[in-house]
């Protein structure tokens, strides 16, 4: 179950869901989508959108903001309706005026078809018509991304709070990566509009922590529980007992109360699903120790993701042709740099283009390489 408005970020209410919500989205109330095939098209939305923000120079806060402005919009819209790639530019191309990193729209739209298409940008004329087309595009999508928001930009994050943690206890540093690893690829879940900011980083760190602590330390259970476990039990004379608030430190520094680290909880079992439906011949390493950590103990609910492999297996070609542009494109990502391909169910339209708009006679969709 979703958390409550983050009275500490000044989140408004409306952009924190239930878990069930995602049951009930437009793409899934008004199309053939199903709860797992629609959280695999968002990430492969937000692998895109950050793909597209690293090469635009944009800061990561940037793209942070924009990746929650892409799972707000599909709340409100089906998937079915707006194509992934043109919801990412246009919630890419808003974030720069929010946050004061402005970007030209023709640079956008250029950057954004060389991603599309796979031309190398050198190749890409400024003034062709496929720029234009695609400026058009970024700009018609806008409008609705900003009627979606009810003009409403303030996102929270799970950085910022990881920062503040970081400041005040100087942890080791192996953690403070991992976490801050963990938390880039919170955006490639809903997480962001289901729980508050500070929900997401505790559980970013708590995952990070057991993880680098090793499978023999305390479990995420121990971590996250209210009160911490009992300190009389017996140990070996030979061992130094771990710090009992070490492994409690993030919980401690919230002060989190039960509905809180229900919450931690929540987040946690929805992150262990994500890793574990990667496709882990092209994921990082670091997401191997992720998959085999036992999550914590929550209320039963619906499975929210399948095998990343059912849903699609990428060609050849398609690989290739994302191997070979990835060069500082993405934050560090689960995926290794690779994107989940395009789903069958997206090809094979031709009575509307990649924007959802009824094409004209003379006009052809634009020809999408299958990078998220």
């Amino acid at each position: 179950m979703g958390a409550p408005a983050n009275q500490h970020t000044g989140l408004s209410s409306q952009w924190l869901f239930p878990v069930s919500a995602l049951e009930h989205t437009p793409s899934i109330a008004t199309s053939a989508y199903t709860v797992a095939k629609e959280l695999y098209d968002r990430a492969r939305g937000v692998e895109f959108l950050f793909r597209l923000g690293s090469s635009l120079g944009l800061p990561s806060s940037a793209m942070f903001t924009a990746a929650t402005w892409f799972h707000r919009f599909f709340m409100r819209y089906s998937m079915e309706d707006y194509h992934r790639q043109d919801v990412a530019a246009s919630c890419i191309f808003l974030a720069t005026k929010t946050e004061e990193c402005g970007r030209k729209l023709r640079d956008v739209a250029k950057v954004c078809h060389s991603k599309i298409t796979g031309v190398d940008i050198s190749q890409i004329s400024t003034d062709s018509s496929e720029v234009e087309l695609r400026q058009t595009a970024i700009l018609l999508t806008e409008e609705v991304l900003l009627e979606a928001l009810c003009f409403d930009f303030v996102t929270g994050s799970p950085h910022a709070e990881l920062v503040d943690l970081y400041n005040a206890h100087q942890d080791d540093h192996q953690v403070q990566e991992y976490a801050w690893s963990i938390a880039h690829d919170s955006y490639r879940t809903p997480l962001c509009i289901l729980f508050p900011s500070r929900i997401i980083a505790a559980a970013c760190y708590v995952l990070a922590q057991r993880v680098v602590d090793g499978p023999h330390s305390p479990s995420l259970n121990a971590r996250i529980a209210a009160s911490p476990p009992s300190a009389s039990l017996p140990t070996p004379p030979s061992h130094k007992p771990a710090s009992p608030d070490a492994s409690r430190l993030v919980i401690a520094y919230f002060s989190f109360n039960e509905v809180e680290l229900s919450g931690v909880a929540g987040a946690l079992s929805i992150l262990l699903e994500f890793y574990s439906a990667q496709d882990f011949q092209n994921a990082s390493p670091y997401v191997e120790p992720l998959v085999v950590v036992p999550p914590p103990t929550c209320p039963p609910r619906a499975k929210l993701y399948s095998p990343f492999s059912r849903l699609f297996v990428p060609s050849l070609g398609s690989i290739n042709a994302a191997t070979s542009s990835t060069d500082g494109n993405t934050p560090k990502s689960s995926y290794g740099g690779n994107t989940p391909a395009k789903t069958p169910s997206q090809e094979g339209k031709h009575d509307k283009d990649d924007e959802g708009m009824t094409l004209e006679p003379s006009k052809k969709p634009t020809e999408r390489l299958d990078l998220s």
